[in-house]
């Protein structure tokens, strides 16, 4: 996969567009793809000025016990990561005991 490009040049084409230029000449001007410009000024035009996220977010083994983890950590501020892994596999014991 290509490497990402820099917000600063996404927002020198953005601004050549809003100055005149075509999507294609701004792409020659910086260096970019065509099809890139294009796609990046039509989604400004809809309000998206900056990039989207690349790839998928990976879950967890903790994405289930989220909610619990918050918890603990408002509940005592200085917990430490051994108190907090003792504290979830008790949880995690209560919680497979529950489901037949």
């Amino acid at each position: 996969m290509a490497r990402a490009l820099s917000e600063d040049l996404r927002s020198r084409v953005l601004q050549a567009s809003s100055d005149g230029l075509s999507a294609r000449q701004a792409a020659a001007r910086f260096g970019v793809g065509v099809s890139t410009a294009i796609r990046w000024i039509g989604r400004a035009k809809l309000g998206e000025r900056s990039a989207r996220a690349q790839g998928w977010r990976r879950g967890s083994r903790l994405d289930p016990y989220e909610t619990f983890v918050f918890e603990m950590i408002e509940g005592q501020k200085d917990i430490t990561l051994d108190e907090m892994v003792i504290r979830l596999a008790v949880e995690a014991k209560s919680l497979s005991a529950a489901v037949p």
